[in-house]
């Protein structure tokens, strides 16, 4: 599911590799932090794969990063005094209210990320935390900031 198609790879100009390098951690020891292989690594700062969402935000809650700036979808780095924390279900509300804002379908997002109107839906109804990569596609798409979206409360209005 995260992986990603050749046109996408050429898509998602992600920062992670810069960022790690940065920090002067080898694909190792980022792998380590996160559980996971120095191949996985490799796979998600080659674009070969999409890092999980959830991966991606304690990456950049670890190390100052933001995640416009980690995903390549700005080319300077945010900081912002509070973390990130995932709710799926403020998220879902989130997106579904952007997504009316836009006078967008589900169906008109759904194609755009190639998921299903299904999948969109859970993600919107936060039943299933949305994936990095169609995230990243909605935001570039739309030029969007994922910041924004992940950081921001819903307002009552």
């Amino acid at each position: 599911m995260g992986k990603l198609t050749l046109g996408e790879r050429k898509m998602f100009d992600n920062n992670l590799k810069f960022c790690r390098e940065e920090l002067e951690m080898t694909q190792k020891e980022l792998g380590f932090v996160f559980g996971v292989s120095d191949k996985t690594i490799a796979n998600w700062e080659n674009s070969y794969d999409s890092i999980p969402l959830p991966k991606l935000v304690r990456f950049c809650n670890l190390y100052n990063y933001s995640v416009d700036y980690a995903l390549g979808l700005t080319k300077r780095n945010t900081l912002y005094d509070t973390k990130i924390v995932l709710n799926k279900k403020e998220l879902g509300a989130k997106l579904r209210k952007i997504r009316k804002e836009l006078h967008l379908t589900q169906k008109d997002i759904a194609d755009e990320c190639s998921i299903s109107r299904t999948t969109l839906t859970y993600y919107e109804l936060g039943k299933n935390l949305i994936t990095t990569r169609s995230l990243y596609i909605f935001c570039k798409n739309h030029k969007l900031s994922a910041d924004d979206i992940l950081r921001n409360k819903i307002s009552n209005d």
